[in-house]
Formats: C-alpha cells, structure tokens, sequence
C-alpha cells in the first residue's frame, strides 16, 4: 500500500490523541518493528510520548537503524527529542534536537529541528540547522515524495552518500549553498535547481579525478531513476585546482565557464558533452570517459583554441612536465583536436600562425612555428605544411624551414625532402615515416644527411673550447624504437687535421629527465699539437690514435666507457705537458737523467705515449703503454734526456679526474688529492 498524506495524518493523531487521553504525568510508549515513509525506512522503532515540564506534550522517538536509498544513508541510528504542541491556527508543531549516528560526514550529528504540519495548507515543513549548516524543506502533504529544499552552508561531506550512490568520488572539504526541487521515486530521484559553491574539494579512490579550493555557481539537473545515472552542470567557476586524468587546471580568479552532460554507472564516469571557456587562455567542446577503476577510456577535443602564455600557465604545464617538458616559455595561440581512447591515439591535428616555445633547460626552443599537422589512425587527410624561423634541440640551433606533411593510413610522412640550415652547414632528411599511435616498436623511421657542419660552432654551442673542422656524415636510417633512438650508419668529423667517427648511436628518453646516449668512437690520425694547442694542456707534437668504446651518457654525464688513447709515431713533449699527464694520471717521473736534469729542457723526445680509461660508475681504472713495477707506462721516451713518465693510481674516482684535467687545460697546475 502506497504511503499517502491520510496514514500520516493517521499516525500523528494516534501520537497525539493518544497523549491528550492519557492521564496527567503517564507516558504512552509505541513500538514497531518498521515503519516505511517516503523514501525512508525505520527499523526497531521506539516512540514516547509525555508531558513536558511546560505542560505541553514531549515526544521521543528512537530508530536502531533508518535507511534513507536515494541519499545513500544505510543502517543510521535516529533519535528525534523534543515538545509537541498545536497553536492557534491547528497547526502541529514539533521542535527539538535530531540525532544521527554513522551518517557520511557527520551530517545531522546533533542538529535542531523544527518541524509544522499544516493540514489546511497541505504542507509539511522541516528546518534543521547544525552550526552554520541550515537545511529548510517543504513538502505538499498529498505528495510527499516531492520536496523544495533550501541549503545554506551545507558542508560537502554531507552529499557523500547522496553521490555514493551513482559515483565512487568523495567530497573532502568545502560548502555550498542550493536551491532545488526533489522527487524521490520508486527507484532512485530527480532534482534540479541552482548551487554555489565555496572551496569545494574531491578526489576518487585512483585520484584521476580530482579537485580542490573550487568556488563557483551554476545550475544542475540529477537524475538516478534510471541506468545509468545521468547529471548536467552548467558553472561558471572561478579559484582553486581540478584534475581530470592528465589535464590539470589551476583556475583563475575571473570566471571560467563549465558546461557538461554526465553519465554514470558501477563507478564509471562517461562525459559525452564538455564545454570549456576561459575567455583570455582556453576554448574548449570534446568528450571524455574514465572507467570503473579510474582508467582514461575516451579523451577528445572537437574544438580546441589555446592561448599562450595563459593556457600553458593554467592548464598545460602538469601534462607537459610528463613529457619532460619543464618550465616552458610560449607565446600566441593554436587551434586544434585530439581523439585519443583507451586504446591510445586515433587521430589529432593542430594549426597556427605564429607561435613561439622553449622549455627552461634549453632542450628544446621553436621561434616563428607557422602551419600545423593534421593526422588520423585511418584514411587519408588532407596535405599541411609547417615551417619555422628557427628550431633549437639540445642546443643546436636550426635555421628556417618549411615542410609538407600528410597522413596516409596512420603514417604521418614527409611529401618531400627537408633541408635545413644548421651550424653553418645543412642538415637533410631525406623519407620521414612517424606512426604516432604507436606505443611501442618501431614508431618512427627516417634518413638524414649532414654535411659542412661547422666544428667551431659546434663546439661552442655545447660548451667547449672551440676547435675547427667540419662534420659530416649520412645516417641512412634514424629510427624510434620503443623509448630510444637508433642511427644506423654513422657521423664522420673532420678535425684537428684526422678524423672523429662516430657509430652504433642510440638515444633512450630523448625528452625524459634522465635521457641515455650510448656509442662507439673511433679517433685516427689527430694531430696533437692542434688539439693541445685548443685545449692549452702544454705542447705535444705527433699524430695520435684511438677509440671510446661503450660510451654510455645519462644525462649528458659520462657513467661508462672504454677509452684507449696511443700516439706511436713519436714527437715532442713540453714540461708543462709532461707535469700534467704525470698529475693527472697521479704518477711520477723515472730516473736516469730526470729529476733534477728534467728542468733544465723545455721540450723533450718521445717514441710513444698511450693512456687507457676504463669508466664504470664513478671510478676510472687507469692504465697506460704497458706495465712498469706497480705501476703503468703513460710517456716513453726517446734520445736524451731520456723521458719516462710512470702512472701509479690504478684506480682514480672519475670527478677527481675531471677536475685535474680541467685544472690542466686551465692552466692552473693540477693537485693530486
């Protein structure tokens, strides 16, 4: 039997009848194993009613356990304590405290009550308020399942079992104000109205969606009586964070306008519509979707317009940083899509007229970006072009350029050959096949040529001292691999009258914060007066060979190799020369004529020198022409005075090494520690 206004004006007058029969001072105690009210039912159920000290009527009604479904309330204890009476215009009215126990939130822990039953007017009305919190409802007697509530200050944690009930979210600090009207049904309610919200916090049990300090407000519409739930926000929000997979906004001041259409299920959480507007940074209509564990299912921008600096600053920066990407400085504006699911990416394209970027450590800057990209998993897409002014990468600076692109059934490729500018010389890449939906194998594959690559700049745009030569060399296939980079072919480098050669390149986590390169180098006919010349590590003449085999960076810093250094045609050695190989190798001189002799000759013969490094960690093991007592030959002599040049430290910690060559090429004489 459906719950009508009559049962509950049948029950009041039973509770109250029975109290103005009663005699004075005697209590009337009711009992009920259930009692189902709209959208609530109360187990175990104890009602007392008496005479209170005024003389009126004192009604106390207990409850084991109240479930109340559509607000995710379960097995809650309920006390209801207060005086009962009827004024002049026969209304009933009830006022006192209400007590629950376990309800999210510590909602209604200990709160007053006012509640007015006026039959005339066919209304129920019901006040609570606890602390600052202030909850008023009315509801028309002939149908108490439909409610207009008023909430003032309601502390966010008392909506958890409410949004328990279609979402496995939870609010974490935070009020809001609302107005709204409710329906419970048969199965799970309906409300709409309007909210504002003041430092609203949340987050989900896998943190994917999260928010805090949010302030706003907005209309809403909420539906749970059918499957799956659905709800519609229309905001206008302004101050605080939000977190939606690996988008992360820090909201400005000023408002930002938030329109979705939501649906929700078994923890689920399917955004079909999503609008964004910030006036001066984002705008913004696509789709997302996260599944029941708080995994990205669907992430698509129909429309996408950004503008720069302010969008990087708000809503760029947390998912640039996880592409290694830190402290990036752009300038104008871009307008794009994306459709990327849980499968990885299906297509994206992007365009704009003039747009500048450069990340903070200097890995990587464009000036002058002009065109854009447009690539789907599927089909064809229409030709792009994309040029620059200039292009930094890892220092390495790159002239202008313009290059013609298309997508073709998943490979984005170049129409056409690329030449560019750099280092006084020219870079050209030849075919260019990039697969971005992979997420592993092979994902790009190209050929590059360099020729005329001038040493000097080469060399001074990384940092060194500057020495001439040119680089050249044809890779004939470059690709992307998993996370690293592989060259096959290799480098050659014209320099210091010999050659440098380069082979076996591979480079891991070209973007990430640690990136690895490892290869081999060869070194063949270098002559050793124009190198100590560049480097002023005192003179020494003669042509010199060798090899860095296993050379393996992380980032940028040598943690291995296997370098073997050997000049056997002869030549000549300068003192300052000889005092700093016998530092920096931590040796000594031998005797015969040396030692006090050794002074009086600036220069002096040899028939070869040769010093070996092999790098693991940070310890060098040392080693030289061949074995001398406890020690190693690093210089070998020829003619008087006959020179001997002997290395005693087997094993040298590498930044002790660095430090004592930099001393040397410094011109500072270098301290064996």
């Amino acid at each position: 039997m459906r719950f009508t206004s009559s049962h509950l004006l049948l029950c009041c007058c039973l509770l109250l009848g029975t109290g103005w029969l009663v005699p004075a001072r005697a209590d009337v105690l009711l009992t009920a194993k259930a009692v189902n009210v709209p959208g609530a039912r109360l187990q175990q159920v104890t009602a007392r009613i008496g005479e209170d000290v005024m003389g009126g009527m004192h009604l106390q009604l207990n409850a084991a356990m109240a479930d109340v479904p559509a607000m995710g309330w379960q097995r809650l204890g309920l006390v209801l304590d207060g005086s009962l009476q009827r004024d002049e215009r026969m209304r009933w009215i009830f006022d006192g405290r209400l007590r629950l126990t376990g309800a999210p939130g510590g909602a209604l822990g200990d709160a007053h009550v006012n509640i007015q039953l006026s039959e005339s007017a066919n209304t129920l009305q019901v006040d609570i308020q606890q602390g600052q919190a202030r909850a008023d409802t009315a509801l028309p007697l002939d149908q108490l399942s439909h409610a207009q509530i008023s909430l003032k200050n309601l502390p966010a944690g008392w909506l958890q079992g409410l949004l328990g009930t279609v979402w496995k979210g939870r609010p974490t600090s935070g009020k809001l104000d609302a107005e709204l009207a409710l329906d419970l049904r048969d199965v799970g309610l309906q409300s709409s109205g309007q909210f504002t919200l003041n430092g609203i916090g949340f987050d989900t049990p896998t943190g994917t969606l999260a928010g805090r300090g949010v302030n706003g407000n907005g209309r809403f519409s909420l539906d749970t009586t059918d499957t799956p739930a659905s709800i519609d926000l229309d905001t206008s929000l302004h101050g605080g964070e939000l977190l939606l997979g690996s988008l992360y906004a820090k909201l400005p001041e000023h408002a930002v306008q938030l329109g979705l259409h939501a649906n929700l299920q078994g923890g689920a959480f399917e955004v079909p519509r999503l609008r964004i507007s910030d006036a001066d940074a984002l705008q913004l209509d696509g789709a997302l979707a996260f599944d029941a564990k708080g995994e990205l299912k669907t992430l698509k921008f129909d429309h996408l317009h950004a503008s720069f600096p302010a969008a990087y600053q708000r809503y760029g920066k947390a998912w640039l940083d996880t592409l290694g990407l830190h402290g990036m400085n752009i300038t104008g504006q871009l307008s794009g899509s994306l459709d990327l699911r849980a499968d990885g990416l299906h297509g994206f394209a992007f365009d704009t007229d003039n747009l500048d970027l450069a990340d903070a450590n200097g890995s990587l800057a464009i000036d002058g970006l002009r065109g854009g990209l447009d690539w789907t998993a599927q089909g064809e897409r229409p030709a792009t072009t994309l040029g620059w002014r200039s292009l930094q990468f890892y220092r390495i600076v790159n002239g202008a350029a313009q290059s013609q692109w298309q997508s073709r059934n998943g490979v984005l490729g170049l129409r056409q050959p690329l030449e560019v500018a750099v280092l006084k010389g020219q870079l050209r890449v030849g075919e260019l096949d990039w697969r971005p939906a992979a997420a592993k194998g092979q994902r790009l594959e190209t050929s590059l040529v360099l020729t005329g690559i001038d040493m000097a700049a080469f060399s001074h745009a990384m940092g060194w001292p500057a020495f001439p030569g040119t680089l050249g060399g044809a890779i004939p296939s470059l690709r992307w691999v998993d996370d690293r980079f592989e060259l096959q072919g290799g480098l050659s480098a014209t320099v210091f009258g010999g050659f440098v050669d380069i082979t076996r390149l591979s480079l891991q986590q070209p973007f990430g914060t640690s990136p690895v390169l490892s290869g081999d180098i060869a070194l063949s006919q270098l002559d050793l007066g124009a190198i100590t010349s560049v480097f002023d590590f005192g003179n020494i003449t003669g042509r010199m060979n060798g090899s860095i085999d296993d050379l393996r960076l992380v980032n940028w810093n040598p943690v291995a190799f296997k370098a073997s250094l050997l000049a056997n045609g002869g030549g000549r050695i300068s003192q300052r020369a000889v005092n700093n190989l016998t530092t920096v190798g931590g040796g000594g001189v031998a005797g015969g004529l040396q030692g006090a002799m050794l002074k009086l000759f600036k220069t002096f013969g040899y028939s070869r020198i040769g010093l070996n490094c092999s790098l693991q960690g940070t310890v060098c093991q040392m080693g030289g022409l061949g074995a001398a007592g406890d020690g190693y030959t690093i210089v070998e002599g020829s003619g008087l005075p006959h020179l001997q040049v002997i290395g005693h430290q087997t094993q040298v910690d590498w930044p002790t090494l660095v430090r004592r060559l930099h001393e040397a090429i410094n011109g500072t004489t270098p301290e064996v520690r």
